[in-house]
């Protein structure tokens, strides 16, 4: 890195030769610095320090990571489920919120809060279905496979809930739910980043 910041544009065959080393030795770390984007590479001018910081290549990480490759199975409760049956798959699944559907179709979601209001209230939760609890469409967040990551936390952080359903517009018109994102799988993601420590 040194090399190429000094002495750059320079190169791969040169910087083996500072080095002491073969081309086809350091043609890994050069792939590793390249994709990284602490350095770029031209055909015929060589490597060249790129000039970016690791905090500027986190923010372009976050932006280019993809909801639908990071995206969660979703824990979804029919409409017309009692909410004794909600409250126990919320806890047997360990999530903080349900995304109700109907006729598979996104129709709202439903919090730990929502069903503790029902659980405490006099009402009986066997009987009381979970679309009188449920925030319901068009109030809900929602978050697109292509949508970045970043645009994922984003909305999170402003809407203040803990996961977004990821949706999709079928064939026939319908808002599909195809999986979850949540602040555990930013946490998640937020970590592996963070385990790349500077070159």
């Amino acid at each position: 890195m040194e090399i190429v910041k000094q002495r750059g544009p320079i190169t791969g065959e040169q910087i083996a030769e500072a080095l002491s080393l073969t081309r086809a030795t350091l043609r890994p770390d050069l792939s590793i610095l390249t994709m990284s984007g602490f350095v770029e590479a031209r055909p015929r001018v060589g490597y060249f320090y790129s000039g970016k910081k690791n905090v500027d290549l986190f923010g372009e990480t976050l932006h280019k990571m993809k909801v639908k490759d990071y995206k969660s199975v979703p824990t979804v409760v029919m409409e017309n489920a009692p909410a004794y049956d909600a409250i126990v798959m919320m806890f047997m699944q360990d999530v903080g919120s349900l995304i109700v559907v109907r006729d598979g179709e996104l129709a709202g979601i439903v919090s730990r809060k929502d069903l503790l209001k029902i659980a405490i209230g006099t009402g009986d939760a066997k009987q009381i279905p979970v679309n009188l609890a449920m925030t319901r469409v068009p109030h809900v967040v929602t978050i697109d496979d292509e949508d970045s990551l970043y645009e994922a936390a984003k909305r999170m952080i402003q809407s203040e809930v803990d996961s977004l359903p990821v949706t999709r517009v079928s064939a026939a018109g319908k808002q599909e739910v195809v999986g979850r994102v949540s602040k555990t799988t930013i946490t998640r993601v937020f970590v592996e980043l963070g385990q790349y420590r500077e070159v």
